[in-house]
């Protein structure tokens, strides 16, 4: 018989993972200039700097941002619906805070 008591254990284990290499891509930062356009991004998908032709473009950054969300909140949700089960399970282990 399984230990359920030792599934979610291993459970909390791989989210606290998940959210250490979470907090690590927000330090990595990525830049690239190419044709007179400049990006700077985190590597958890987060556009910090855009500019182009030396302008800055604020509202396109925040534009680019909301896509970047609201794809990772399709990919989140596609995940869960892969794992099944197990997303009860993580939510009980806090993942819905």
């Amino acid at each position: 018989m399984m230990n359920p008591l030792g599934q979610l254990g291993e459970l909390k284990k791989m989210r606290d993972q998940a959210m250490q290499i979470q907090r690590e891509l927000q330090q990595e930062i990525v830049e690239v200039s190419k044709k007179g356009v400049y990006v700077k991004i985190s590597a958890d998908q987060k556009i910090w700097e855009i500019k182009s032709n030396g302008k800055s473009d604020d509202d396109i950054k925040e534009a680019v941002n909301e896509a970047v969300k609201k794809s990772q909140e399709v990919a989140a949700k596609k995940m869960q619906s892969m794992m099944g089960g197990m997303g009860g399970l993580a939510g009980m282990l806090g993942g819905g805070k």
